[in-house]
């Protein structure tokens, strides 16, 4: 073996080995490449020039609009959890489905789903649920094997309902490896895919998976009644109550999501919607007895409106009265949501809710974006080193063709997703492998969409599941791994069918993008 030629896959094996055994991401990432890059210099088989690129990539990585998005739905989700939402919300469907056979883990999967579109992070998710509901269902006389699964599954749903973190950082990755495969073709104007495109695609997929949990877990207690009984839960439940709780989430939600597929807001903007909507309704949590937070999401809801339906602007030649008139409304909506909003942020100062969830927010934003740096030093050593061109080869004798190279991808993708995080995959290995799949014809929504699903099963397979772990940390002691291990083993099948089911029927990933955007 000539170690000169295959510096490129020494460095893959290394960095992965080195992030394997619990080195800092983004430093693991920047300083093995450095040291490569150093090498191969020294032996001849990098050219130094290829740094030149770096300040260009990181300048672009901070300026990119999209990537603004991450710390906005951080943002949300973390402050759905510190200002009590997400308990109140699951509290409150874990009374309505009490009296079912298997009630409480259904209410489990559809909290998990409607916090999972807004917490964004998997850990967030799966240590919120497990602290709040793996108590009660324990308590309750369900299977430790079935309230562990329910859990698990539900927390790695973040992973594909959307609007999802995951689809984001994945979706600009997508976006400039298809750029990159078209210019490679020498189209040099190329199309685009965007994030909004992989929401959509991942709206349908997402609601088959929430079902199929639910009828997993219905059927299990219907077969197995002693795993999953109906209990009667201290204290009524009212319809009021449901939705006073359910409500203003899935509003909120349908607000990010909806001006997102309809045009109306890039995601960004859609976030910033969603962030202040989620301050509001920390405001109400905690300050129930003001109407402010109210009156502050009525405005909001009335700005989104009239920007779809009025020209706003002042800098034009003529403006009628009804212009005027429609100014100056928006003026005093917006007045209305300033003064709503300060008495958000009044309500969530005393209990540091806001400065806690601020802290958490930096502190995951930095976290992404230093990984960013690190993973553009990476691939671009990585391809002065020979590597992408490695792959490329890999990928063509692959037997098969395009379905083999794609099978190929995803096996090696499930499989470290056993060890890494998801955002190292989709930063280290998707700029590798994206160009030469979508090289070769591949639909990139429907791409982004496998992509993602398949790394949400490998977040669930044992032994070495990151959200298995995030469980086993919170979980009491009479819960043994084992049975944490043996919950979630059928919802991995699930999402394996899944993914074998849309593969044959890829259409049910495209149709919605196709109608909303083409």
């Amino acid at each position: 073996m000539n170690l000169v030629e295959h510096l490129d896959l020494i460095l893959f094996a290394v960095t992965c080995l080195a992030l394997m055994c619990g080195f800092p991401v983004a430093f693991t990432l920047a300083g093995s490449a450095l040291i490569f890059a150093l090498f191969g210099i020294w032996l001849g088989a990098f050219d130094s020039s290829f740094f030149f690129a770096l300040p260009q990539r990181i300048f672009g990585t901070m300026t990119n609009d999209v990537l603004i998005a991450v710390p906005l739905f951080v943002f949300m989700g973390t402050m759905l959890e510190r200002a009590k939402i997400a308990e109140d919300l699951l509290d409150n469907m874990t009374r309505m489905f009490a009296g079912m056979r298997g009630g409480l883990a259904v209410s489990v999967t559809i909290v998990g789903a409607l916090l999972a579109a807004s917490t964004g992070i998997v850990g967030a998710t799966v240590v919120t649920m497990g602290l709040l509901s793996l108590p009660t269902l324990l308590k309750r006389g369900y299977d430790p094997a079935l309230a562990s699964g329910a859990i698990t599954a539900a927390g790695t749903l973040g992973q594909i309902i959307p609007p999802s973190i995951v689809l984001v950082l994945l979706g600009d990755v997508i976006a400039n490896a298809y750029q990159k495969a078209q210019l490679e073709q020498g189209i040099f104007a190329p199309e685009t895919v965007s994030v909004g495109e992989l929401f959509a695609g991942a709206l349908i997929p997402g609601f088959i998976l929430v079902g199929l949990y639910i009828i997993y877990q219905i059927i299990t207690a219907i077969i197995s009644p002693e795993k999953a009984p109906p209990t009667e839960i201290e204290g009524d439940i009212s319809i009021v109550q449901v939705l006073k709780s359910l409500v203003p989430p899935i509003a909120l939600m349908f607000a990010v999501l909806g001006s997102i597929l309809g045009g109306i807001a890039t995601p960004t903007e859609a976030a910033s919607v969603g962030a202040i909507g989620t301050l509001l309704l920390a405001g109400q949590r905690l300050r129930p007895d003001s109407r402010l937070p109210q009156i502050g999401a009525l405005s909001l809801g009335f700005l989104i409106v009239m920007t779809t339906s009025t020209d706003l602007r002042l800098n034009r030649d003529v403006l009628a009265v009804t212009d005027f008139l429609a100014i100056g409304f928006a003026i005093a909506l917006c007045g209305a949501l300033t003064l709503s909003l300060a008495h958000a942020i009044r309500a969530t100062w005393p209990d540091r809710v806001l400065l806690q969830v601020m802290r958490s927010t930096m502190n995951t934003t930095s976290m992404v974006f230093i990984i960013l740096i690190g993973a553009a030093l990476f691939s671009l050593v990585f391809r002065g080193l020979g590597g992408e061109e490695e792959i490329k080869a890999w990928l063509l004798n692959i037997p098969g063709g395009e379905v083999g190279a794609v099978i190929a991808v995803m096996l090696v993708m499930f499989f470290l997703g056993f060890f890494l995080d998801f955002i190292e995959i989709i930063f280290v290995v998707v700029p590798i492998v994206g160009p030469i799949l979508l090289a070769m014809g591949i639909d990139p929504v429907w791409l982004g969409i496998m992509m993602a699903i398949n790394l949400q099963t490998s977040f669930l397979t044992p032994p070495f599941g990151f959200a298995l772990f995030y469980l086993r940390g919170v979980a009491p002691p009479s819960v043994s791994t084992m049975q944490i291990y043996k919950g979630a083993i059928p919802y991995v099948l699930m999402q394996i069918a899944l993914l074998g089911v849309l593969a044959a029927f890829p259409d049910l990933i495209t149709w919605l993008p196709d109608r909303i955007f083409n």
